[in-house]
């Protein structure tokens, strides 16, 4: 079932909501410095945030290069969090928070 979801409630310009698809049988993905598979297979726009919710970084990437792009982008002492949308479509996939 495809969804609206408001995943960046943000008092920003960057504030937004977007579809997402809700799958029978799935669930959540809650772990610890682990890629889901599903993040892998597919092109990736990853943006970073500030404590403030503007952006303060971005990469384009292909799956395989995620944590590539998280530990860069989190390099940036200004990034709080990052969310990363599946590019083509640019359906929210998920956020990544420092631990």
């Amino acid at each position: 079932m495809l969804v609206n979801h408001e995943h960046h409630p943000v008092d920003s310009p960057y504030g937004m909501r977007f579809a997402v698809y809700v799958r029978r049988g799935e669930e959540r993905f809650d772990a610890v410095d682990r890629v889901p598979e599903q993040l892998r297979l597919r092109t990736l726009a990853v943006r970073a945030f500030d404590t403030d919710a503007m952006m303060v970084g971005w990469e384009l990437i292909e799956g395989g290069q995620l944590e590539a792009a998280i530990e860069h982008l989190l390099a940036d002492p200004r990034a709080a969090y990052l969310h990363v949308h599946f590019a083509a479509p640019g359906c929210y996939a998920t956020r990544v928070d420092r631990t």
